[in-house]
């Protein structure tokens, strides 16, 4: 197994809740990196983390826990704490142009961890890690469209090609941040191994 394997089926260990609550904390400060660089935001979407730390959620810690820590998180933003990006929370966000890419990341999380548990090698972590990306901009930027288009106003000239374009601004930068975090969840993986830390 190339992530962290589990106790039981259906229930979380200590190491594994505290493995969760750390993913879903540091995507709250990842999605809130705009508050202190705003003009990261192009198009009303904040470029951030959080694609980054999906990812590593789910490389690290497998699909299941990987998922569930991307679940948590959502959760949490949903019963009004303002972890989304800009502080944001509340039920309400469901109807956010933005809450494709929150919903995604409990996707990107698991498919991540599904491809690394068929295979632990790095290149397998690297691949995840993109291909976890790409769902996690197909998803978000598909909601976004929608939202724009449906129940949201949409912005002057707004079209499915701009909103594309908008999303391919932060696009080189995720990439770059998903193959290293293929290659950091396979170093960590192997550290975890040698001290005999690991869930078994």
């Amino acid at each position: 197994m190339g992530s962290l394997t589990v106790h039981t089926k259906n229930k979380l260990g200590a190491l594994e809740i505290v493995y969760v609550g750390m993913f879903s904390a540091l995507m709250m400060i990842g999605a809130n990196i705009t508050s202190f660089v705003p003009f990261m935001v192009i198009g009303g979407v904040p470029i951030t983390l959080q694609t980054f730390f999906a990812v590593l959620a789910g490389a690290f810690l497998g699909s299941r826990l990987g998922a569930i820590s991307m679940a948590v998180y959502a959760f949490i933003g949903l019963v009004g704490a303002p972890v989304f990006a800009r502080f944001s929370g509340g039920f309400g966000e469901i109807l956010s142009p933005t809450f494709g890419f929150v919903i995604s990341f409990i996707i990107t999380a698991y498919v991540t961890g599904k491809i690394i548990e068929k295979n632990n090698h790095i290149v397998s972590y690297i691949i995840a890690a993109l291909v976890g990306t790409i769902i996690n901009y197909l998803i978000g930027t598909n909601w976004m469209y929608a939202a724009y288009k449906l129940w949201f106003t949409a912005p002057e000239a707004f079209s499915y090609k701009v909103a594309w374009l908008w999303m391919a601004l932060p696009f080189p930068k995720d990439i770059v941040l998903a193959v290293l975090a293929g290659m950091f969840a396979h170093r960590m993986q192997k550290l975890v191994k040698r001290r005999g830390s690991g869930l078994a």
